[in-house]
C-alpha cells in the first residue's frame, strides 16, 4: 500500500528503527526493494533522484510504482530525492510522489529557510511531506551525486531551520558520505546526539552505503529514521553484470535482467534486517 512517508518516519521515531530509502532507476530495482520488504515484513521508501529524470519517465515510473505497491501488505511510499529545481519538485507532487527532499544545502542559512519554506508550503498544500538538508554531505567513491562540501549540521542552525521552514524530516550531515567511503568513516555521532536534542522531528541519514553497521545501530538510537541506500546496490548489479560479460555467454535479456535483480536483494536485505532490528 502506498502511503505517505511522513506516516512511516513518524512510526519509525516512536518505536526507535530506521526504515531503508532505496533509490532506484528501473523497474529490477523497484521490484526488489518492494519484494525483499514484503518478505521481511517492513516498511520501504523508493527514493527516485531529480538527477535520473532524464532517464525515467516520472509519470509513468510513479504509476508503476503506486500499482506494485497495492499488491504488497507492508507500507510502500515514493520519495523524491535530492532536487534542486522547483518545476522538478512539482512534476512529482502532480505524478503522486509521498514526499520530496529539497536540497537548499548550497545557499546560506536565511537563502536555504527562503527557498525551503516555499516548497513546505507547496508540498503541504497537495498532503505531500517534505525533507531538506542543513550542512553538505561529501562525495566517495563511485557515486553518481553531486559534490557537496562536507559541512557538517549546526545544531542551532537546524533549530531554526526546522521552526521556520516547517520541514517535515531534516538529512543531519555528520560526517557520511554519498558513494562508498575513501578511508576510514569519521562519524560524527555526538553531533547527531546534539541534533537530536535540538530538533525533534524524524532525521534522516544520508550515504548508508559503506557505513559500518554498529555505527548505524548507534545513529538510530539518537534520532536518525531514514537511511538511504544507493551505492552498494548499484555495486552489486554491476558485478553481477560484469561476471556475467566475463563469461561469454550469449542468454536472453529477460534471464540477465531477473538474474541481477535476485543479486541486488541480499544488499537490500541487509539494510532491512540492519535498520528495523530484525
Amino acid at each position: 500500500m502506498l502511503v505517505n512517508t511522513k506516516e512511516i518516519l513518524t512510526k519509525a521515531q516512536q518505536e526507535q528503527y530506521a526504515v531503508a530509502a532505496f533509490n532506484v532507476y528501473n523497474l529490477e530495482t523497484a521490484q526488489a526493494a518492494i519484494q525483499v520488504s514484503e518478505r521481511e515484513g517492513t516498511p520501504v521508501i523508493i527514493a527516485l533522484g531529480e538527477r535520473y529524470f532524464p532517464t525515467v519517465d516520472v509519470e509513468g515510473f510513479s504509476a508503476m510504482i503506486k500499482a506494485m505497491a497495492e499488491k504488497v501488505k507492508v507500507p510502500v511510499a515514493l520519495h523524491l530525492d535530492h532536487a534542486y529545481e522547483k518545476e522538478s519538485i512539482i512534476r512529482a507532487i502532480r505524478a503522486g510522489f509521498t514526499s520530496v527532499m529539497y536540497d537548499g544545502s548550497k545557499y546560506n542559512l536565511e537563502e536555504n529557510i527562503h527557498f525551503t519554506k516555499e516548497i513546505v508550503e507547496i508540498a503541504h498544500m497537495a498532503g505531500v511531506s517534505v525533507e531538506a538538508e542543513i550542512g553538505s554531505v561529501a562525495r566517495g567513491a563511485f557515486s553518481d551525486e553531486e559534490e557537496g562540501d562536507g559541512t557538517l549540521t549546526d545544531p542551532q542552525s537546524a533549530k531554526a531551520f526546522v521552526a521556520e521552514t516547517n520541514v517535515d524530516f531534516l538529512a543531519a550531515a555528520i560526517g557520511t558520505v554519498h558513494g562508498m567511503y575513501k578511508g576510514e568513516p569519521k562519524i560524527d555521532l555526538a553531533l547527531l546526539e546534539k541534533i537530536r536534542a535540538a530538533v525533534g522531528i524524524p532525521l534522516v541519514l544520508h550515504g548508508g552505503s559503506g557505513t559500518p553497521g554498529d555505527v548505524l545501530e548507534k545513529a538510530i538510537k539518537l534520532g536518525i529514521c531514514k537511511v538511504n541506500v544507493n551505492t552498494e546496490v548499484s555495486i552489486a548489479a554491476v558485478s553481477y553484470l560484469e561476471k556475467y560479460a566475463d563469461n561469454n555467454q550469449m542468454a536472453h535479456l529477460s534471464t540477465i535482467m531477473a538474474e541481477m535483480q535476485q543479486a541486488m536483494e541480499p544488499v537490500m536485505t541487509k539494510f532491512v534486517r540492519l535498520l528495523s532490528k530484525k
